[in-house]
């Protein structure tokens, strides 16, 4: 074999080796979350977390709006952004429908919070998970990850919030009747699976792999299924047009970076640390999400972006809080969009952008300010 082909066999061999080990812990974690999301969807979980929130609300919309963005935001960051899209969406859809409430409020704050919660944490965003490879070679653990992005992640929620109270002030001033009751098939399964999902959080800032964690999590729900309520487990609770996806985007953009996309976009992204350096990459990778998808925009941005922590936070600013002026800027809004439809709620997509534009400009300048305060 001539020596320029051995060459190529063994820089694709290694190119390889790399994705799969990049891709197979994200991938079982979606997979192990999903089930997690899933089992406790039917167990009651998230139908009573929004009943209850309607009933501490006490008939006012405001109140309610606020304790939906508090749920919103806590499976966000604990249970991925997916699972915010895929579960608490119809939950809230029903809500509202059940309430006489209109549903754009509600919904846009699932679907933004969805996106702009999920910076916290590694689980929180596939893209988070991805970037803990680049972390750990520039010696950054996870309590670095978290010191680094705690406070642009806060200032997102914030941000998010203001401008949904602003864009739907008039909505914020209704009231509604407080609904009965939600019945729970089974109350052992119901705590059970609160359990875990409540555990779910402190485990995931531990330090072990998040990937053994939520498996462990799926198993126990699943055993405990198996004995109380085994029609729940099938073949349908795991996400494999979702697994398809995400490995064609992954090999994809592995794909191009290695025939020169890095080096174009490098002279898009820019180089350096500071608050004008980190808004240039954020806008980049915003734009690159809404014309693509952020998964593929984060792979093929990460060597342009690699140098430092704060850079590769710049990066997920980009990419996770970018997302929201397009519907198919990230998988999550696919999800939230397909589940509106099911809910009987059409989504324009040129209000879906109008509404984006109010929000992402803003995102970008103050979460980078933020990064460029606590780097």
């Amino acid at each position: 074999m001539a020596p320029g082909r051995e060459r190529a066999r063994n820089v694709l061999a290694l190119v390889a080796g790399d994705l799969v080990d990049r891709v197979a812990p994200v991938l079982v974690f979606l997979v192990a979350i999903t089930v997690v999301a899933e089992l406790s969807d039917r167990a009651g979980v998230f139908a009573l977390a929004a009943h209850r929130a309607a009933v501490l609300a006490r008939g006012r919309m405001w109140r309610l709006w606020a304790l939906v963005a508090l749920l919103a935001t806590a499976a966000t960051v604990v249970l991925s952004l997916d699972t915010t899209a895929v579960l608490f969406t119809p939950v809230v859809l029903a809500v509202a429908r059940q309430l006489r409430l209109p549903t754009g409020l509600l919904a846009m704050t699932t679907v933004w919070l969805a996106n702009t919660a999920s910076l916290l944490l590694p689980v929180s965003n596939l893209t988070n998970l991805l970037s803990l490879h680049r972390m750990q070679a520039l010696g950054i653990s996870l309590g670095g990850y978290v010191r680094l992005t705690w406070l642009p992640a806060v200032v997102a929620v914030v941000v998010t919030l203001v401008v949904l109270a602003v864009l739907f002030r008039g909505d914020l001033g209704s009231s509604y009747a407080v609904p009965p009751a939600v019945l729970v098939p089974d109350r052992f399964l119901l705590r059970a699976s609160a359990t875990v999902c409540l555990l779910l959080g402190p485990a995931f800032v531990s330090g072990v792999n998040v990937a053994w964690q939520a498996s462990v999590a799926a198993l126990v729900l699943v055993a405990l299924f198996a004995v109380h309520d085994r029609g729940a487990l099938g073949v349908a609770l795991l996400p494999w047009r979702i697994v398809l996806v995400v490995v064609v985007l992954f090999v994809g953009i592995q794909w191009l970076s290695a025939h020169g996309l890095a080096m174009w976009l490098a002279r898009w992204a820019g180089t350096g640390d500071g608050f004008f350096a980190y808004l240039r990459l954020a806008t980049v990778a915003a734009l690159g999400a809404n014309a693509v998808d952020n998964l593929p925009t984060y792979l093929a941005l990460e060597p342009v972006a690699d140098s430092s922590g704060p850079r590769l936070v710049a990066l997920l600013i980009g990419v996770n809080f970018g997302p929201l002026l397009t519907l198919w800027a990230s998988l999550a809004t696919l999800l939230w969009r397909e589940r509106c439809r099911a809910g009987g709620v059409e989504i324009a997509w040129w209000r879906f952008a109008g509404r984006g534009l109010a929000l992402v400009p803003a995102l970008m300048v103050a979460c980078c300010a933020a990064l460029a305060l606590s780097a």
